[in-house]
């Protein structure tokens, strides 16, 4: 009788541990980004510099133009294809130089 109370007792605490491990990884994977192609665009004011390249390729010529390094250029650029969202790198003379997805 023992041996039955314990082995339901662990069944239960297995059953228990699975669903509990399947409601946090469930959400987990729902918030991961669907568009992430490692491609984003940069602009210069209203004009597209470049379009759909890689964001090693467009941090460089961002952090170029502003005369910034490319580490936190590039840090930029994949949370623009991470998110879509635009941000803007620095301000020129020919207006902003921005990353956008």
């Amino acid at each position: 009788m023992l041996l039955t109370r314990r082995s339901t007792r662990f069944a239960a605490v297995l059953a228990a541990g699975s669903l509990s491990f399947g409601a946090v990884a469930a959400p987990a994977a729902v918030a991961q980004p669907v568009d992430q192609d490692g491609l984003v665009n940069v602009n210069v004011g209203d004009v597209t510099v470049l379009e759909n390249v890689d964001i090693g390729v467009a941090a460089q010529l961002a952090a170029q133009i502003c005369g910034v390094k490319v580490g936190p250029v590039a840090v930029l650029g994949a949370a623009v294809d991470r998110s879509g969202d635009t941000r803007t790198v620095c301000r020129s003379d020919q207006g902003p130089v921005t990353i956008t997805n």
